[in-house]
């Protein structure tokens, strides 16, 4: 029997086999979450030269997902592969730099210990097979774009168009939905956030939410067919403005202080693909109809 059979016909296996992936790609997602948004910011300077016919800039070291190597932001050392090994290294090193000492952030084990149990769930719940390999790279890319979202109020085009684009690709096998559900799915999600945009903008002469939101709603139409818009919509607006209310009571801060919207969609969506069916007819059912 080899790995694959395994995998396909032991669903402990496969369901530890996705928490480790989740572990290791969840440290992965620490360097994209941190490293990606002063990418974009270095390109965007550069474009901005050179469109004003600028001088560039002094080249600097080069600056991108694989380099330079991973070091303590407070001393520069160096982290060495047993130093990287996601949850354990900071469980061993105690939540400190081996070399100055210096905390490391309780924030990257935590987006490793998410990513490792999301990623255990989709395969429990889906099984080993193309379903479940396709919504783990969703997952991760979420995860991603939530967590930016969260740091610059920024969800970058480089993470949201190719999965956009991949909804579609497996939809064409008919993974989640059918293409043409998937293809008004992402029509519809992209229109109704642009509509409530503007009919905002209209009426009060602001901008409510970013250009970036249309397109994860987009996204997620895509994925999961126009069917889980209405229950994305509606679940992300009522947890929204609880936990956002909730946010700006800790913060003190007032109702005009912009909050990310992006990842309350994220994880209505997430939600609604995997649960949607379910929690609609319990509602139906409940509603009487």
């Amino acid at each position: 029997m080899d790995l694959v059979e395994f995998l396909a016909s032991n669903t402990l296996a496969f369901v530890l086999s996705a928490l480790v992936l989740g572990l290791l790609v969840g440290s992965f997602l620490n360097v994209v979450i941190y490293r990606l948004p002063i990418m974009l910011l270095r390109d965007w300077r550069a474009q901005a030269r050179e469109f004003l016919e600028l001088p560039a800039e002094p080249e600097s070291e080069p600056f991108d997902l694989a380099r330079p190597a991973s070091r303590c932001p407070h001393c520069g050392h160096r982290i060495r592969p047993w130093e990287n090994i996601p949850l354990f290294s900071w469980l061993a090193l105690r939540g400190r730099c081996s070399a100055c000492q210096a905390v490391i952030s309780k924030r990257y084990p935590l987006i490793e210990l998410v990513a490792g149990l999301l990623s255990a769930y989709v395969a429990w719940h889906f099984g080993f097979g193309w379903q479940a390999a396709a919504l783990l790279v969703l997952t991760w890319g979420l995860l991603a774009m939530s967590m930016i979202d969260i740091d610059h109020q920024l969800i970058p085009d480089s993470l949201v168009l190719p999965l956009l684009w991949l909804g579609l690709i497996v939809n064409c096998f008919g993974l989640f939905a059918s293409l043409e559900d998937a293809v008004w799915g992402a029509v519809g999600g992209y229109l109704s956030l642009w509509s409530v945009y503007w009919l905002f903008k209209l009426a009060t002469g602001k901008e409510g939410m970013g250009h970036g939101d249309f397109k994860l709603l987009a996204l997620l139409g895509a994925w999961g067919s126009w069917q889980i818009l209405p229950l994305t919509i509606l679940f992300s607006a009522l947890v929204g403005a609880i936990l956002g209310t909730i946010m700006l009571r800790l913060r003190g801060a007032d109702s005009s202080t912009p909050i990310p919207f992006g990842p309350f969609l994220a994880v209505a969506g997430w939600v609604a693909l995997l649960w949607g069916d379910f929690l609609t007819a319990s509602y139906l059912a409940f509603a009487g109809f």
